[in-house]
């Protein structure tokens, strides 16, 4: 069988500090699904949009910050992460010196660094996201 109306997502995730200062920048959702929880931002790709794009683009607009490039983390494309219907999620990574200023914006109503050691619960398959990079792409890089 045939799946259509599969929904294309690019998730942002951007990393500042290192060890225990280590921070993820978030969003607390303005709108259903998940109103009110944190989660990474992003949202969805356009037509004719780059998936890395689409999560800059999508980073930029929900929290302000802007970053020149990401890489791709992994795609999660798990049946059920999304209650509006089948979406499938590339996420990239990038890493800041610094915490540098963010503010929510779009369907974002609120941005905020969060120490990586306090995320107790994220939006969708999130959490899903953040062990997958704390396993691979941190260590590697040296942040934890």
């Amino acid at each position: 069988m045939l799946i259509q109306n599969i929904k294309l997502a690019a998730d942002a995730m951007v990393f500042s500090g290192h060890g225990d200062q280590l921070q993820l920048l978030l969003i607390r959702r303005g709108h259903d699904p998940y109103k009110g929880m944190w989660a990474i931002p992003g949202g969805f790709v356009e037509d004719d949009e780059e998936l890395e794009a689409a999560a800059i683009r999508e980073l930029e607009e929900e929290t302000g910050l802007r970053v020149p490039a990401m890489t791709q983390l992994y795609t999660f494309g798990r049946v059920g992460r999304d209650t509006r219907g089948r979406t499938v999620t590339v996420t990239y990574y990038a890493f800041t010196d610094n915490a540098l200023p963010v503010h929510g914006a779009d369907d974002a109503a609120e941005a905020q660094w969060v120490y990586v050691k306090d995320i107790t619960a994220l939006a969708f398959d999130h959490m899903e996201m953040l062990q997958m990079a704390m396993s691979t792409v941190l260590p590697a890089a040296g942040k934890i």
